[in-house]
């Protein structure tokens, strides 16, 4: 959790390692921490007034809107964007909270859940979410997930995770077969 390399281990370690190992600290009911870059995702974290919400029934768990961390609030105005170190690591951890998600701004996202399963699923579908919103935004005034909605819809998602498992493990598999995913 401190993010030091165990004893006699000599490859070089993972820069962002801070943000998992104070999230783990902070959260005792996080068991699986995914950190990326989505594409749709990052637009949400730049963009003024244009929270991250739940739009869809598969992202309940977004409610009721994925927070912001701003790294010049906690490193100061010239960063590299990145969690290099414990304090920025605890900021991003606060920033977060009780959420499943936070954005962090002009960097990508940070989703948690208390099994490897749930935050594969929360990460792919803020992914989608985020697609959905942009879309639905351009259309017009959108009607979101309201607190029940959420809470009911990310109950179901739950009980059902091995489902979407075995499928994105079966596509792996393909992948692996065809030499595409190397």
């Amino acid at each position: 959790m401190d993010g030091n390399a165990p004893r006699g281990e000599e490859r070089k370690a993972y820069l962002e390692r801070f943000i998992h190992g104070e999230i783990y600290r902070a959260r005792a009911d996080v068991m699986a921490v995914v950190h990326n870059h989505s594409p749709c995702v990052i637009p949400f974290g730049v963009a003024s007034g244009a929270a991250l919400r739940p739009i869809c029934h598969m992202s309940g768990f977004l409610h009721p809107q994925a927070p912001l961390f701003e790294i010049r609030a906690a490193g100061g105005p010239a960063t590299d964007m990145l969690i290099r170190d414990k304090a920025l690591g605890a900021a991003l951890a606060r920033s977060l909270g009780k959420a499943s998600v936070v954005l962090m701004r002009g960097h990508g996202c940070t989703v948690v859940g208390t099994s490897l399963r749930q935050v594969v699923f929360r990460a792919i579908y803020t992914e989608v979410n985020a697609k959905l919103q942009t879309e639905a935004l351009r259309l017009g005034q959108v009607t979101f997930l309201n607190a029940e909605e959420a809470a009911s819809a990310s109950a179901m998602n739950d009980a059902v995770l091995e489902r979407p498992w075995a499928l994105w493990r079966l596509r792996v598999r393909r992948l692996k077969r065809s030499g595409a995913a190397r």
